[in-house]
């Protein structure tokens, strides 16, 4: 991975499909909630989107791509709120948005990562004759459980803030009630799905994310300008 002072870029390398994987169980939803929030909080220490992220898991292991998943989501959490500002330059408004965009390319290829390591896991796996496929692959629920801490950690600001009011406060409250729960349901769904996989009563395929507007090859705005 390299830093440019303005965005993390992934450095897909195979390294990380075949080495040993040092996560504490096979599913393990809470741990994996640990580490998002470890990533959130260490953001938030600066809370500057340019900051370089120093990942403390080394490098090869599941815990290091869950890391780097939640890093790049909370960046670009933060970058959202800035585009938004009324009052932002629309040069900077522009530069904002190409930045953001690379930021879904990195996450959407890290979730494909996160879902190789899966594949590769249970590969070896008899699936039952009567196994059936899930609709959301492991790693993309999981990238919804990273999304769902960042909520948490955010609404949980509202309600502590001291400076709103309390309908505000007591609203937020009650929304947060609902993510937490939210969460406890996605982590057991999650961790149902994996050992159904485990056990084959369930079979996964990786479908690789065929983003066209990223590719000057599809996107017809971007061929068009290699005629002229």
């Amino acid at each position: 991975m390299q830093y440019d002072g303005e965005m993390l870029y992934l450095q897909t390398t195979e390294k990380f499909y075949i080495c040993s994987i040092k996560s504490k169980s096979m599913s393990d939803t809470p741990y994996y909630n640990e580490i998002f929030r470890h990533a959130i909080d260490d953001y938030h220490v600066t809370d500057n989107v340019d900051t370089p992220i120093q990942n403390p898991y080394d490098s090869g292991t599941l815990e290091n791509r869950l890391y780097l998943k939640c890093w790049i989501d909370t960046v670009q959490w933060h970058l959202e709120d800035i585009i938004r500002d009324p009052n932002i330059n629309p040069d900077d408004a522009l530069q904002l948005k190409r930045r953001i965009d690379r930021s879904n390319q990195d996450r959407t290829d890290l979730v494909e990562q996160i879902d190789s390591y899966f594949l590769s896991l249970y590969s070896e796996v008899e699936v039952l004759p009567d196994a059936r496929i899930n609709t959301e692959s492991p790693a993309w629920a999981i990238d919804r459980l990273s999304i769902l801490a960042l909520k948490i950690f955010h609404m949980r600001e509202q309600v502590e803030r001291k400076d709103a009011t309390p309908e505000h406060v007591e609203k937020c409250r009650s929304k947060l009630n609902v993510l937490l729960e939210q969460q406890k349901d996605l982590g057991t769904a999650i961790d149902q799905l994996i050992e159904d996989i485990a056990a084959g009563r369930k079979y996964m395929k990786v479908y690789k994310q065929m983003k066209m507007y990223n590719d000057p090859s599809t996107n017809p705005v971007l061929y068009a300008q290699k005629k002229v």
